[in-house]
């Protein structure tokens, strides 16, 4: 337990996450006298990366920040707009829509919010909607990238806890696609009471105009929509690992967004590159330092301790679900979902597996989905205060649009707990 509170204090301090794990290590391997373990702290430190799993991670993330540079969330948005013209609230529906198109394709909660902003606030502004609910219905619908796949999280969990990515992909499918159709409901229930503008009566187009006019923006967002969903394909079907899918997708990407598009230009491909590097290498150093203290945890003995605790409270599975997920929900309100998920993994998954036999996959959906709905929960919602600032506005205001979303999500997380087939029949139907 030493290291742990060497940990805790040292963030209070405010180091960083990464030289706080690693500082907690090495104090507690010198206050309990084993120095000689010291010398083993460059491997472990090392191992932590040595993961085929791993390979992912930059593929994922080069792979949307092409597609991002493309101009391919453009045109998916364009689509959505075409496709929710006629449906109450229009625009929110877009967005939503749009939203979860770009978490099959950006896997990164900051992105997507950062991107929508730019995106569909601007236009939903423009259709009359006041600034604070055009950014909560952006935010809300950022939500999906953690638990549609690709999802960052997912791969580095599934590194953690030694589970096949593809599998948590798979796993990701419903939980992803039911949050989506809820979050449809709970904007379509807003615009009956009156939430969203009513826009002004226009002439409808032609119905050969508006055949072209569909026609044309299907075909632009084709590819967009193609490359993702053959990549998850791929996957489901066996054809590929998730490395092997997402480089086949990255080279897609490149020939259509220079040949097709032509927007993917030398200096934008070189822009994702840096981007794609200064993220990857961010998050890998982060997960070498977790395996660097989940190496100390384990020295100490802490899941035992923890597994001991919790079997005196009871040893009934749904319980100790319950517990973990009031842990990480409120883990998840003050700390970053990819830390988060990097200090409670290898403390919990053993507890989980060992002592309450619950499915890894499972408890992965689980933890995950908690920490999403902390990225929109103060005190330090990631999320929450990314959309407050890309687009000036006060948490407070964003957490009155936010609120009937986050009642939802929490709706999808019971039946998510209570219910493991839910996540684990996809995986189960392909394998």
């Amino acid at each position: 337990m030493l290291s742990l509170a060497i940990f805790i204090v040292l963030l209070l301090l405010g180091l960083p996450v990464a030289f706080a794990m690693i500082a907690g290590a090495v104090a507690q391997i010198l206050l309990a006298g084993n120095g000689v373990l010291l010398l083993s702290l460059p491997q472990q430190f090392f191992q932590g990366m040595e993961n085929y799993g791993l390979l992912a991670l930059p593929v994922f993330i080069f792979l949307g920040e092409l597609l991002n540079a493309s101009g391919a969330a453009a045109r998916l948005y364009a689509l959505a707009s075409l496709l929710t013209r006629g449906l109450r609230g229009g625009l929110a529906q877009a967005s939503l829509i749009a939203n979860a198109l770009l978490a099959a394709v950006l896997g990164s909660t900051a992105a997507q919010i950062t991107l929508m902003s730019r995106l569909a606030v601007p236009q939903m502004e423009r259709a009359g909607y006041p600034r604070d609910v055009a950014t909560g219905l952006t935010a809300a619908g950022a939500l999906l990238a953690p638990i549609i796949p690709p999802s960052m999280l997912l791969i580095v969990y599934g590194v953690i806890a030694q589970v096949p990515v593809g599998d948590l992909f798979l796993a990701g499918i419903a939980p992803g696609v039911l949050l989506a159709a809820v979050f449809a409901l709970v904007i379509d229930r807003m615009a009956r009471r009156g939430a969203f503008p009513t826009p002004p009566v226009a002439a409808a187009p032609a119905p050969s105009a508006a055949r072209a006019g569909f026609r044309e923006a299907l075909l632009e967002a084709l590819p967009a929509i193609v490359i993702p969903a053959g990549m998850i394909a791929a996957i489901m079907l066996g054809f590929a690992t998730p490395v092997e899918a997402g480089v086949a997708a990255i080279a897609l990407t490149l020939l259509v967004g220079a040949a097709l598009y032509r927007t993917l230009t030398f200096g934008r491909i070189w822009q994702a590159l840096l981007v794609s590097a200064k993220m990857s290498g961010a998050i890998l150093f982060l997960i070498a330092a977790a395996s660097l203290y989940a190496w100390i945890i384990a020295f100490e003995n802490l899941p035992a301790l923890v597994a001991h605790f919790l079997w005196t409270l009871s040893d009934n599975p749904l319980v100790f679900l319950l517990l973990v997920n009031l842990l990480l929900l409120g883990l998840g309100m003050i700390c970053d979902p990819l830390p988060a998920l990097i200090l409670t993994v290898p403390v919990l998954l053993p507890v989980a597996v060992d002592h309450y036999h619950i499915d890894a996959i499972h408890f992965g959906l689980v933890a995950c989905f908690n920490l999403t709905i902390g990225l929109m929960t103060p005190p330090v919602g990631v999320g929450l205060y990314t959309a407050a600032l890309q687009n000036n506005l006060p948490t407070a205001a964003l957490i009155r649009v936010l609120r009937p979303f986050l009642a939802a999500a929490l709706a999808v997380l019971a039946l998510l707990t209570l219910w493991p087939r839910f996540a684990l029949a996809i995986p189960s139907f392909f394998q």
